[in-house]
Formats: C-alpha cells, structure tokens, sequence
C-alpha cells in the first residue's frame, strides 16, 4: 500500500469518528404523523420530522425498506421541519419510520420510531362485552374481540385517549374462529367508554383489519328513571313489527335500550314530544326468538358521559316459537255475574311445564302458572275470585317451557269473558204478564201494593179507579163492568 493511500484511509478514517462523535451530541429530532398514526386504507397522511435547530435536510427511513428518502426542508416551513406526504395510505406504507436532519458537523441520532398503521385491509372483527355492556360504578368487565379470518392478534382502543390500547395474542377455536379476551377494571361514569377492536396477521402487524362498531360500556347514574313501554303489549307474535319506547319527565338528549344476555346497546337520540318529557323509539323490526327477553333503558345527557338509574324491567314474549297450541275454556260460562267466582283452564296435550294468561291490551305482566297432568293433559287452572266490570276482556293463553321463559307456543283461540250486573244475568220471572202478580182480594189493592208491585202506568190508573168505586160503595168489579 503506497503511502497516499494510507494516509487518505487514515484521514478518512479519523473524519468518520470525528462526525460520529458530533452526531452523538446533536439533539435527536421529533418524528409524528398527521392527522395520526393509524389511517383508514386510502386515507392522506403527513410524516413531519423536527430538529432542535434550523436543518436544510432531513432523511426518512423505514425499517425493512431500502434506500431512504431524502427531503429538503422549503423555507415556509423551515421552523416546523420537512415532511413526507402519503397521499394513499396502503400496506406498502405501513411499517416503523425513523428521521434524521443534516447539520454542518453531520447526520443528527435517529428519531424515536413511529408506527405508521393501515386499517381496512381485513374484515372488521365483532367486539362484545361480557357479560354485559352494564357496568355498575368501579365494576369489572370482559371485552370479546372475534373473527371467522383467523387472525393472529386483537387490539383494542378506547376512543379520545389515543395511547389508550392494548393488544393481545388470540385464542384459536375449535371451527377457526379466533379471539381475545380483554378484562376491563374499576369502569368509572368520569369519561365516556366508546371502545372498537382491531385484528391483524402475526408477519404484518401494522396492517390491521377495519374497526369493529363501536361498543359503550354504560355505567349507571342515580338520576331519574325512565318509563320503558311497548304499544304493541308484552307478547308479541313471531314475526310482527316492535317498537319499545323509553320516555322520562327528564329532558334526556339520548337514550340507550340494554337486553339481558346481549352484548348490543342500541341508543337514539331523544326528541320532545311536549314539553316537560323526553322519549326514544327503538324499533327492533320483526321479531325473531333472539328479541325475546328482559329490556331496560336509560336516559343520558351528550355532555355527560353518566347515565340514568335504569328503567324498570320489561320483559317481551315471543308466541309461535314452538308448534304447540294450547286451549282454553270457561267455568263456569264466557257471560258471568259480577261477584261470581270464574276459572279459566288453559290445556295442552304436549309435555309443558308453564303456562302463560294473557289479556289483551292489558298493561300488567301476564299471569304464569306451573302445569299439573290431569285426564291425559298437561293444564292450568287461572281462578279470579270474584270478578268485577275489570275483569271483562279477551283472553288468550300461551305454554312454555323452563329453559327459556321468554319463548312462547302458539296463542290458544281468543276467549271472550263479559261480566254484567247480577240483575241483568237474572231478571225477575213472569215479567211479560204483570196481571199474574195482582192481588186476589180487592182489599188488597193499596196504594202502597201498586206502588210496590211496579205496574205499568195504564195498569195503576185502571186499578186506582177501581179501589175508589170499592172504597165508595159503588160496587165491585161487577157492578164496574156493569156500568
């Protein structure tokens, strides 16, 4: 080796260390994204990178890509630093980035990394709460994060705080299916709980799939109760439409509906009807055997993340889940006595342990009673003792069994009941021939007896005339024929 030459190797050599050994002092730059980290698939995004000092030029690097990009800071935003736009978010861009600035001594230290994330490139997975999306103050939850694509791993993000997420690996089950359970603690009303989950594949872990819809965790205040309350009745017909209402005399902004062993919390935004009252329609469409249950609802302010005391339970039964149709009879007839004592015995021929009476238009809950097997049925005899004008109506009855007291047979045919005044179900006898309840004496025929006897005008008249002609020795009936 000529001596040139290792004296160029050597001043090179001392010129590198030198710039390392500067670079190592040179405050390392600010690196973020703009409008965030984590972009919908196809959405812009801006990578900014800041130095502590004025830099003419700055390198971008992503890891596992080759070779940097280079970018010349314009003078409008020399203060700020440079920046490399994105104007199509895709799996290509997804990754960890890191950024440098040149200054007259030499490159700056790296950046903290920043993870740049692409949602939209899987099916959105489901995300529900366990065992529901009611959590009373400072109580524990399990979120349920799920897909059918078999991804390896869920994350899961809390709405507003933006460091607020975490990740888990999933859980394979028996048909492919994959999950991640998340426990969830000490849930406070202090801020709004609007949870989604995402999933992704192990080898690409910042290519997430499209956000679950949303899920609130709603943690009940002390405020006033709302009203929950359906026109159509609590049993409803496979098929038919429902509309559950929650009304208040508190002027709510939103109401949210909750079922018992559901993870949905449907809400809707409250109108005024009249003044002084606040109501929510949730029209749940037609009813299928999944609608029948235990509802509540409840009433919330949109400047307030705590919500209401919960409504009062209403339960709504599904008839026609099953084939059965039960009868239903009378004793001691359909047209009663106010006073009498009436059975109505409702009857099947299938093994049922419950039956169900309901009234039409009725605003209380059915009336259930456990099946006893007599003469080759199953039956239930609802007595109503003594009945009164509020027992008139149509009734129906229902069977069911104990595994799910919300699923319903077919309604037995309509029974009518008519209860009316113990005069008009027994009037007086002979009452077409009042002359049979004359008396047989002309002595007989007092004021007081024709009053109390309650002939017709014309008979009292004739009859008055009479008792004058006897009173006044004018004869009897004879000689009154006579003359």
């Amino acid at each position: 080796m000529t001596p040139s030459l290792t004296a160029l190797l050597c001043l090179g050599l001392s010129v590198g260390l030198r710039t390392q050994e500067q670079a190592r002092t040179l405050p390392k730059p600010t690196i973020w994204a703009e409008p965030g980290s984590v972009i919908p698939w196809g959405s812009p995004v801006t990578i900014w990178c800041q130095g502590t000092r004025v830099a003419p030029v700055f390198r971008f690097h992503k890891e596992g890509s080759s070779p940097p990009w280079y970018r010349q800071a314009p003078l409008e935003h020399a203060d700020k630093g440079n920046f490399f736009s994105i104007s199509h978010m895709t799996q290509d861009y997804a990754g960890r980035y890191h950024c440098y600035y040149l200054s007259p001594t030499g490159w700056s230290e790296s950046s903290d990394p920043l993870e740049m994330v692409v949602t939209g490139a899987h099916s959105k997975p489901t995300l529900s709460a366990l065992p529901s999306p009611v959590v009373t103050s400072g109580g524990t939850v399990t979120l349920q994060c799920r897909s059918r694509q078999g991804l390896d791993g869920f994350i899961l993000t809390k709405e507003g705080e933006p460091k607020s997420s975490w990740t888990l690996d999933a859980q394979r089950g028996p048909q492919g299916q994959t999950q991640a359970l998340f426990p969830v603690g000490r849930v406070t009303p202090s801020h709004r709980w609007m949870i989604r989950c995402h999933g992704f594949y192990r080898d690409t872990p910042q290519v997430w799939s499209a956000p679950s819809d949303p899920l609130e965790l709603l943690v009940p205040g002390v405020s006033g109760k709302p009203s929950l309350l359906t026109p159509q009745g609590p049993v409803v017909a496979s098929g038919q439409s429902l509309t559950l209402q929650c009304r208040s005399d508190v002027g709510y902004d939103r109401f949210a509906l909750s079922q018992e062993g559901r993870p949905a919390l449907p809400q809707s935004p409250g109108r005024q009807p009249q003044a002084g009252l606040s109501q929510a329609d949730f029209p749940l469409g037609p009813v299928t055997n999944t609608h029948a249950g235990r509802y509540r609802c409840y009433g919330g302010h949109n400047l307030s993340s705590e919500w209401s005391a919960p409504s009062d339970p209403l339960d709504i039964l599904v008839a026609g889940s099953f084939p059965d149709t039960p009868s239903l009879s009378v004793q001691p007839g359909p047209v009663v006595a106010s006073g009498e004592n009436v059975t109505l015995l409702c009857q099947s021929r299938s093994t049922r342990e419950t039956f169900l009476l309901s009234k039409e238009g009725a605003a209380q809950s059915p009336l259930r009673l456990r099946s006893k097997y007599r003469g080759g049925h199953f039956q239930a005899e609802f007595s109503m003792s003594p009945v009164t004008s509020a027992h008139n109506g149509t009734y129906r009855c229902y069977s069911l069994l104990s595994s799910n007291p919300y699923l319903l047979s077919h309604a037995s045919a309509p029974l009518e009941l008519a209860v009316s005044a113990a005069d008009t179900i027994h009037p007086p006898q002979n009452k077409s021939d009042p002359t049979e309840s004359l008396p047989s004496h002309p002595q007989d025929y007092t004021v007081e007896n024709l009053i109390r006897m309650g002939m017709a005008g014309s008979v009292l008249l004739g009859l008055g005339i009479l008792l004058f002609q006897v009173q006044h020795g004018h004869g009897g009936p004879q000689d009154a024929a006579r003359s």
